[in-house]
């Protein structure tokens, strides 16, 4: 086995450079000879740290506050903006006070009403004659409404079967105010298939007289002080109408008394609905 060798224990002697202009000895570590510390003139390249350039940071702005901030007033002010207009709008309601016009079926006069079949049943014909008295009634205030011509039409309110048709012309129906249209004529003259003739005919052999239902289409603009509304379609359904078949050539009068019109509307104007 080789010996292992270990180091003497005893300190290296330290070299002391001659005294400099006759001064005590002084060594390159910065120790004078006795026992003194000392600036060394002596330039040690590797005294010095390395120089490390240190990375450049780029100050970033608080994006995340200002984005918070921008979001909060946005909604207050979206918020502030539809409170005011809801109140307004409210206030414009309870002045104003809007309603849909009224219509009122007057009178139906029935000329004619003659479902004719060939005596080989292989096809039908229906002729009618209707004469109708409507009035269109506007109980507001504030508000006008300007009507297209209507279409009026006539149908049989169990079997849902056409049995007219007819105009109305375009009017005007300024602040409360009643217009009345007479002697509005519905007729008809076509050929039926055999479903339609089997729905229509138990209802013209009622006692009680044929159930009738009068609607009439058309489009209408509202108008309020400077506002005016799109123009938007309308229906008026007048239902509840006892038709008596007319006996030789002179008319039978409808019952119109349990008659009911309903109008289908809905008109936008600025934030309210009616």
């Amino acid at each position: 086995m080789s010996e292992k060798v270990f180091p003497s224990a005893k300190p290296a002697a330290t070299a002391f450079p001659p005294a400099v202009n006759g001064g005590a000895p002084v060594n390159t570590n910065g120790t004078t000879a006795n026992g003194g510390t000392t600036k060394s003139h002596l330039y040690n390249p590797t005294s010095r740290p390395p120089y490390r350039p240190q990375p450049y940071h780029r100050r970033h702005r608080p994006r995340r506050n200002y984005c918070c901030c921008c979001c909060f007033w946005t909604i207050l002010i979206i918020l502030i903006l539809a409170l005011l207009v809801a109140i307004a709008g409210s206030v414009f309601y309870v002045l104003y006070r809007p309603n849909r016009p009224s219509y009122t079926l007057a009178s139906l006069r029935i000329h004619r009403l003659n479902l004719t079949t060939t005596s080989d049943s292989s096809s039908s014909h229906l002729s009618s004659l209707f004469n109708l008295t409507i009035s269109s009634k506007n109980p507001n205030s504030h508000l006008s409404f300007s009507y297209d011509p209507f279409v009026v039409s006539c149908v049989s309110s169990n079997s849902d079967v056409f049995i007219g048709n007819g105009t109305l012309p375009a009017f005007v129906s300024n602040s409360k105010n009643e217009t009345t249209f007479r002697g509005v004529v519905v007729t008809t003259s076509i050929d039926l298939d055999a479903e339609t003739v089997n729905n229509l005919r138990p209802d013209l052999k009622k006692k009680n007289g044929i159930l009738l239902k009068v609607q009439m289409d058309t489009k209408v603009t509202v108008k309020m002080g400077g506002l005016k509304s799109k123009k938007v379609g309308i229906r008026v359904s007048c239902d509840g109408v006892k038709g008596v078949l007319p006996k030789g050539k002179s008319p039978s009068l409808a019952n119109v008394s349990g008659a009911k019109c309903k109008v289908d509307l809905r008109i936008k104007i600025w934030r309210w609905t009616f």
